[in-house]
């Protein structure tokens, strides 16, 4: 794997715990060890509450690691402060499950997915329009979806919306938390194909998480098992569902 694949982002032994009632500790992620390489997409399963969720939120940056480290191309995530880790955002996005929970009812479409590049001062206001235009090409949406609002799409439309939005600061990692679950069987297959077409052709690497095993056969190259916590199980997919 290493020979053949670009490492971007190494767990190392990490453990995350929370304080919980009567004076006890909470563990929601023991001593996990991951890697992640470029192009690539790990899935990750586990039962509600094993982890899953509190890993990728350490991995995106939103929580630090109470022991262990998160290596971003050798560099600790856990040390970035202030204005470099508002900068190493760029490098992680994530889609949601829920679109409609995850997006501003009152901004259109042009609005939500050129946010993240105002906000990194990539583009100028005068250029939205154009930009907007090329992410929702990306997704396959027709270009006048810019003057939309979510209400006013379906579910796989506004799940196409936030996958431009997360590709707008052409991250190297994309994390998917659970992000066909909310869809219809067909739509999901249609969501799938096109994470699948965006990655032969950008090459970013994607964190898969969801329940569903068929969903996880399908997208990804190597699968995760979480189970109370830990990494139970991680080989290739293919070994995995023989």
């Amino acid at each position: 794997m290493s020979e053949t694949h670009e490492l971007i982002l190494e767990a190392k032994h990490v453990t995350k715990k929370y304080p919980a009632s009567g004076g006890r500790t909470l563990v929601a992620n023991r001593d996990i060890s991951l890697n992640m390489y470029r192009g690539r997409t790990l899935g990750i399963v586990g039962e509600s509450g094993c982890g899953k969720s509190t890993f990728m939120r350490m991995v995106a940056s939103l929580e630090k690691p109470d022991q262990g480290e998160i290596l971003y191309r050798g560099k600790d995530m856990g040390k970035l402060k202030g204005e470099a880790l508002r900068q190493h955002r760029q490098n992680i996005q994530m889609v949601f499950q829920d679109p409609s929970a995850a997006f501003s009812p009152r901004m259109r479409v042009m609005d939500i997915v050129c946010e993240p590049l105002l906000n990194f001062k990539r583009i100028r206001k005068k250029e939205k329009e154009a930009a907007a235009r090329k992410l929702l090409e990306m997704v396959e949406l027709p270009d006048d979806f810019i003057w939309r609002y979510p209400h006013n799409m379906s579910g796989g439309q506004r799940q196409r919306v936030g996958i431009a939005r997360a590709l707008a600061l052409e991250p190297e990692i994309i994390i998917c938390d659970e992000a066909t679950s909310a869809l219809d069987v067909s739509v999901q297959a249609q969501v799938l194909n096109l994470l699948e077409d965006i990655q032969k052709k950008y090459n970013p690497t994607y964190i898969f998480i969801s329940h569903d095993l068929g969903v996880i056969k399908h997208i990804s190259d190597r699968v995760a098992i979480m189970y109370l916590g830990r990494i139970v199980e991680l080989c290739e997919a293919d070994e995995i569902y023989k």
